[in-house]
């Protein structure tokens, strides 16, 4: 089983102190993605193919494990799965979704697949500005009650989704936790940074 590590938010925050929104904005862009990268390194303990792949106004870090099989730098192992390792940017609220079409062709029917506590859910709500596109990347198995609300966990979490959708460029991030090798993240973790300078951090369930 993967070990999960975790990053300290606060102490990176602290770093710029009483700096202005912009220059805290621009520090977590640069910072987080080497951040994370070095923790799911640590925590897969296996070769990985990392990307980044800017949509809208968010940057994706991405395992694109499946290129190395598919060059002969790894054996075929159909327990890997491809995978997000954090998306970061700046809430762009969308009046309609792009392309959520494509939402009801990945893998197949959702119940069927992963059974009724589930939903299809994105990383980056297309109502401030994620999409269903390039490999699906901003895709993933969600649990329902957390998806939609339903649970107290759930309430906070469309609460922070909410927060981005009425206060458009305000920095935001959504960055999986993964237990096992698959691409079904065991914990997720939000985060945006307040007009008043608070980082809001929450880690939710999502086994």
């Amino acid at each position: 089983m993967d070990q999960m590590i975790k990053v300290d938010y606060q102490a990176l925050i602290s770093k710029v102190g009483g700096k202005s929104a912009n220059a805290k904005i621009a520090m977590l862009i640069e910072e987080l993605p080497h951040l994370w990268r070095d923790a799911y390194e640590r925590m897969s303990q296996r070769l990985t193919s990392i990307v980044r792949i800017r949509d809208n106004s968010f940057e994706y870090i991405y395992d694109n494990y499946s290129y190395l099989e598919s060059t002969g730098a790894v054996p075929h192992d159909p327990i890997i799965e491809d995978r997000l390792i954090g998306v970061l940017g700046l809430s762009a609220p969308q009046l309609r979704a792009r392309d959520d079409y494509r939402l009801r062709g990945w893998v197949g029917p959702t119940e069927k697949m992963y059974g009724r506590e589930c939903d299809k859910g994105h990383f980056i709500a297309h109502s401030i500005g994620g999409a269903v596109d390039r490999s699906e990347m901003n895709v993933f198995v969600h649990r329902r009650d957390l998806n939609r609300g339903w649970s107290p966990e759930g309430k906070r979490y469309r609460e922070m989704e909410k927060y981005c959708v009425s206060n458009p460029g305000v920095f935001c991030f959504s960055r999986p936790l993964y237990e096992d090798s698959t691409s079904k993240p065991a914990f997720l973790e939000l985060g945006i940074l307040k007009s008043t300078g608070e980082f809001w951090v929450e880690c939710f369930d999502n086994r």
